[in-house]
């Protein structure tokens, strides 16, 4: 991990945003030049912008912002990588891996500020080089006076207060560089990205939503047996800014996947669709972050252990009623009903065109696939994402309306399940999980799934 520190006052992170908009303006100069002078040995003949040179500037400038600039980041890098350059999906691509770490002098100052100028008495060992950073904060190990291990995440200064003016910036910054398609709707992906930013930047509202999940899966004999587990929350210690919970022994999901059976494989992805399905369908309460190190597998027990609950978030009723009709007609495979629900949820506005509503169509069918038949459906196999990215495509240039808000959180969530089935390798009977779901679901209305559909 790279040590930097985090731009801290409004003027250094608006001066960091002006260096990285100077960068990536002087990267698409240079490149009109070349192509104009010497164009065999330009990058190409895509948008000026999409260089080696400044996605490489772009990746490295929001690593080293972090905050509301690296999270935006993020969230853009799992939309469909299909509708970027390659060289732009590859520098959002990257962010996803981390941060920059923040600088002792900082670390100390945050936790003096949470837990008072002696809070390292509040640990028998506090391991000052963290394990992991992210975009809004850092983790490091610790080991508590009564012998248990812990987790503690602590949030990068300035973060929390810089949420407007770095989205701003950075709004401001994809504009000038003309970097995000129509299609993408950039000012709905920035209203929903400051809703999710202000959330997240609360730890406690983060260890409340842990508490919450915590209980409903303990509650839960199928997750419980299926290996899935959410560690505790060390109330006396976690505030606003810092967040500590017990420590959950494991590795990297996708890591760990290499050493295992293929049977076990198959289990892990099983469960983790269940789990969403679940969240989804049963509880209305997600974690929509899809970073697969939220899951960690404990080889010697079989548990996958999650964590980080900071994207927490409810569904409400008639929400939810409308996505699981679109679900189950995709299950169905049955496109007329797939695109009635479409229009009455809002995702088409009724004056698309053909390419349009056809992308539509295909896309809702091939993200049900799995679930339509009872035959185990080989993920990796299947190429299901590059198929779906294909019909996504069609999204950037003909989509007339963004999606219901919800989606954004949700889809990423659901892209994330599908991606961690696939880096498992996982070949997975699906859809039993889902007609779990649909025996006993009741809409707000009274009418069940089943009798609907009659």
């Amino acid at each position: 991990l790279r040590t930097a520190a985090v731009p801290s006052t409004r003027l250094s992170r608006a001066t960091g945003f002006a260096s990285l908009g100077a960068n990536l303006l002087y990267g698409v100069a240079a490149e009109a030049v070349s192509r104009a002078v010497a164009p065999s040995s330009a990058s190409g003949s895509g948008p000026l912008l999409a260089t080696d040179r400044n996605a490489d500037a772009l990746s490295s400038g929001l690593r080293r912002m972090r905050g509301a600039a690296l999270k935006l980041g993020q969230m853009l890098s799992v939309q469909d990588e299909s509708m970027l350059p390659p060289a732009l999906a590859r520098a959002l691509g990257s962010v996803r891996g981390g941060a920059d770490v923040m600088p002792r002098s900082q670390l100390e100052a945050q936790m003096a500020a949470a837990l008072g100028t002696d809070w390292r008495d509040s640990f028998a060992r506090f391991d000052d080089v963290p394990c992991a950073a992210a975009s809004l904060g850092q983790v490091h190990l610790a080991t508590l006076h009564d012998g248990r291990r812990a987790a503690v995440k602590v949030q990068y200064p300035g973060v929390a207060d810089s949420i407007e003016s770095d989205l701003r910036n950075l709004h401001m910054l994809i504009k000038l560089t003309n970097f995000a398609p129509p299609g993408l709707f950039i000012d709905e992906v920035v209203r929903v990205g400051r809703q999710e930013l202000v959330a997240e930047v609360d730890y406690q509202r983060e260890a409340e939503s842990q508490r919450t999940f915590r209980r409903l899966v303990a509650e839960d004999p199928v997750l419980r047996a299926g290996g899935m587990s959410v560690p505790d929350v060390i109330d006396g210690l976690s505030r606003e800014t810092v967040l500590v919970t017990e420590y959950a022994p494991g590795a990297t999901v996708d890591r760990a996947a290499a050493e295992l059976p293929q049977e076990e494989r198959n289990r892990i992805g099983r469960e983790v669709l269940r789990l969403t399905i679940t969240e989804l369908f049963r509880w209305r309460f997600m974690q929509t972050d899809p970073n697969w190190a939220n899951f960690l597998y404990d080889a010697d027990t079989a548990t996958t252990h999650l964590i980080d609950f900071g994207a927490c978030r409810t569904f409400d009723r008639k929400f939810v009623d409308g996505y699981l009709r679109i679900v189950w007609a995709a299950a169905q495979n049955d496109s007329a009903s797939l695109m009635d629900a479409s229009h009455d949820m809002g995702f088409l506005t009724g004056d698309e065109g053909d390419v349009m509503l056809e992308a539509h169509r295909m896309s809702g069918l091939t993200v049900g696939e799995p679930f339509q038949s009872n035959e185990p459906y080989d993920f990796a196999a299947s190429g299901i994402s590059k198929r779906i990215s294909g019909h996504g495509a069609a999204f950037m240039q003909h989509r007339l309306t963004p999606p219901p808000s919800e989606v954004y959180s949700l889809h990423r969530k659901l892209s994330g399940a599908y991606a961690l089935c696939i880096k498992l390798g996982a070949v997975v009977q699906c859809r039993d999980l889902l007609e779990e779901v649909v025996e006993d679901y009741v809409f707000e209305d009274g009418v069940t799934v089943l009798e609907r559909g009659r």
